[in-house]
C-alpha cells in the first residue's frame, strides 16, 4: 500500500503530467454531462429504456446516450465507422496506399477525409436513429421539424465528441478516442454491478462472490490476451561513419499474438445480427428461415455461439492480414540494414515472418473467440445480462486495452522522471523498451 501511495505522489509531483491528468479528467466529465442532455422536442419520460441486440452495444459504448436519446446519441461511432472504412480503402485503392506513404501531409489528408466522412455517415445514421429508436409519442413538436433539427444536433454532437478525443490526445493522457467509449462502458460497470448484487440478496452473497474472483481472472486473462508478443530479433550491421561506429546493435520486432484487437469481434457482431433479422422477416413464408430467425434470437444459443467464434477467427486473420504486411517489415529492414540471424535477407524475412505471424494468429484467434463469448457462459451461469457483458467480448477488451496504453504513458513519465514504474521491477511488461515495427 505504501508502493501505491508513493506512486501517486510521484505522479502529482510532475507537473505536466497531472496538467494533462486534470485536462483528461476535465474533458471527460464534459463528455458524461453532454450524454445526458435530451434532444430538445423529446419527452425523456416516454423514450424506451431498453435497447437489445446491436442498438444494446451501441447504448453500452456510448455509456447510456443512446437509448436517453442525448444530444451525443450517435457518439463517437460515426468516426470509427468512418475510420474503419478508410482503413479497408488504404488497403484496396492506390490512391490511398499512396497517401499514406506520405508521412504526416499523408496523415493529415487521410485525417481530413475520415472527418468529412464522419459527416456523411452522422447525416445518414440520424435519421436511421430518429426513425427506428424513438417513438413518435416522445416527440412532443413537429415531427418534420424534429427531424431536421435532430440531424443537425446528433451530427454536431458527434463532431464535438471527435474534437474532445483529439483533444485528449493532444493535451491529454491516452488515446482520446478510445478514452470516450472506455468511460462509456465504465459509467454502467456501478450500476450492473449494485443490480446483481441486490439479484443474489443476502442469501446468494457468496454466489457473488464468486462472480467478482471469476471476473477478476478473466480480467487478468484478457490482459495477457493483450500483452502477449513474439519477439523476433533483428540484428543491424555496424557501419563506420567518420570515426564513429553505428548499427551493430540487436532490436526486435514485436510480433502481438492479438494484432487485430476487438476489430475482429466487432466484424462479426455485425454480421451476427443478420440471421435473426432475416429470419424474422421471412417468418411468415419459410419455416426453414423462420427456424433460424428462432435459433439466432438469443446470444446464448449454441448457433449463435457456434457461428460468432467462427467468425471472429475468420476476421482475426483476414484484419492481421491487411494491417501487417510482412513484405513491408522485410523491406523496412532490408534498407535500414537489418536482418533476422540465420535468415536471408529480402523474400525468405517475409515468408519466416509471415509463417511465424500465422502461427501466433491462430491461438491468438481462438483465445479471442472465446473472450467473445464468456458473457453468453456468464449468463447461462446465472449472472445477470447487463453484467454479464464485462466477462469479455468488445466491452472489456477496450477498457483492458486502453487502461493498458494510459499505463503505458504514465510510467513513461515517471521513468523520465527518474522515478520508480508502475510496478517494483520498475517496467510494465512490454513498455519502454525499443522496438522494430
Amino acid at each position: 500500500m505504501k508502493k501505491f501511495f508513493t506512486t501517486i505522489k510521484n505522479i502529482w509531483s510532475i507537473v505536466e503530467l497531472r496538467d494533462k491528468i486534470l485536462i483528461t479528467l476535465g474533458f471527460l466529465v464534459i463528455y458524461r454531462l453532454g450524454s445526458f442532455i435530451v434532444l430538445p422536442g423529446i419527452d425523456p419520460d416516454k423514450l424506451s429504456q431498453s435497447t437489445g441486440g446491436f442498438f444494446g452495444l451501441l447504448d453500452t459504448f456510448l455509456g447510456g446516450a443512446f437509448s436517453k436519446a442525448s444530444i451525443f446519441g450517435l457518439g463517437i461511432m460515426p468516426y470509427i465507422s468512418a475510420s474503419i472504412v478508410i482503413q479497408l480503402l488504404t488497403v484496396a485503392m492506390p490512391y490511398f496506399q499512396k497517401m499514406q506513404k506520405e508521412g504526416e501531409s499523408g496523415r493529415k489528408k487521410i485525417t481530413q477525409i475520415t472527418r468529412v466522412l464522419t459527416i456523411f455517415i452522422c447525416l445518414s445514421q440520424s435519421i436511421a436513429y430518429i426513425k427506428g429508436t424513438i417513438a413518435s409519442e416522445a416527440i412532443v413538436i413537429n415531427e418534420t421539424i424534429f427531424l431536421f433539427l435532430a440531424m443537425i444536433i446528433l451530427t454536431s454532437g458527434t463532431i464535438f465528441c471527435m474534437w474532445l478525443g483529439e483533444k485528449i490526445t493532444d493535451k491529454g493522457i491516452g488515446n482520446g478516442i478510445s478514452m470516450l467509449i472506455m468511460i462509456g462502458i465504465i459509467s454502467r460497470l456501478p450500476a450492473q454491478l449494485i443490480a446483481e448484487g441486490a439479484s443474489k440478496g443476502l442469501s446468494g452473497a457468496l454466489l457473488f462472490i464468486l462472480e467478482i474472483v471469476a471476473l477478476f481472472f478473466v480480467v487478468v486473462a484478457v490482459v495477457a490476451l493483450t500483452q502477449a508478443v513474439r519477439k523476433i530479433p533483428v540484428q543491424y550491421a555496424k557501419q563506420i561513419v567518420g570515426n564513429k561506429v553505428y548499427g551493430g546493435q540487436r532490436q526486435y520486432i514485436p510480433l502481438k499474438v492479438n494484432s487485430a484487437g476487438v476489430m475482429p469481434i466487432i466484424f462479426a457482431q455485425a454480421l451476427m445480427f443478420l440471421p435473426g433479422m432475416l429470419g424474422n422477416y421471412f417468418a411468415d413464408k419459410n419455416e426453414f428461415l423462420a427456424n433460424i430467425g428462432f435459433a439466432f434470437a438469443s446470444f446464448t444459443s449454441p448457433a449463435y455461439n457456434i457461428l460468432l467464434a467462427t467468425l471472429i477467427i475468420v476476421f482475426t486473420f483476414f484484419y492481421t492480414a491487411i494491417t501487417i504486411n510482412p513484405t513491408q517489415i522485410a523491406d523496412d529492414m532490408k534498407r535500414n540494414g537489418g536482418f533476422v540471424p540465420g535468415i536471408k535477407p529480402g523474400k525468405q524475412t517475409s515468408e519466416y515472418i509471415d509463417s511465424i505471424l500465422t502461427k501466433i494468429t491462430l491461438p491468438g484467434s481462438i483465445f479471442l473467440a472465446i473472450v467473445a463469448i464468456l458473457p453468453a457462459f456468464a449468463v447461462i451461469a446465472g449472472v445477470t445480462q447487463g453484467f454479464a457483458t464485462f466477462y469479455g467480448g468488445t466491452s472489456l477488451l477496450i477498457m483492458v486495452g486502453v487502461i493498458l496504453d494510459t499505463l503505458q504513458q504514465i510510467e513513461s513519465y515517471l521513468l523520465m522522471r527518474h522515478y520508480e514504474g508502475m510496478m517494483k521491477s520498475g517496467k510494465i511488461k512490454g513498455r519502454s523498451q525499443v522496438a522494430v515495427a
